[in-house]
């Protein structure tokens, strides 16, 4: 399964409480509570996540990976098919993101969401 396709990426975040995915800005867009926590541009098949600041620092600095479009003052990086980064490493930055975005939620939505904390 590759992050990078339609099928593997819509896969990898339904397995997040309380996501949905729409087609939106030529991406499929996964949403926690309705904000951005990923999507996969279509036509490049580049991966886009919320990052810490650290991590926007160091990813930024590899190959392959760099600051979002429209997205990069609130720290969000795009990244290549062929980056630097391997699958559990985008895994585990994907699941970072929805972390992220979903604890920014209000706790209500959170439990409707049965986002677990």
């Amino acid at each position: 399964m590759s992050l990078f396709t339609r099928s593997g990426f819509e896969a990898f975040v339904q397995g997040f409480a309380g996501i949905t995915q729409v087609d939106q800005w030529d991406s499929r867009v996964a949403k926690v509570g309705d904000k951005v926590f990923a999507l996969l541009t279509d036509g490049e098949h580049r991966l886009t996540f919320k990052v810490s600041e650290e991590s926007f620092e160091i990813l930024t600095s590899l190959r392959g990976v760099s600051q979002a479009p429209y997205f990069a003052k609130r720290k969000w990086v795009s990244v290549e098919p062929d980056s630097e980064l391997g699958e559990a490493d985008l895994m585990e930055y994907l699941t970072r993101s929805y972390r992220t975005v979903s604890s920014s939620l209000t706790r209500k939505l959170r439990a409707e969401l049965g986002i677990v904390e």
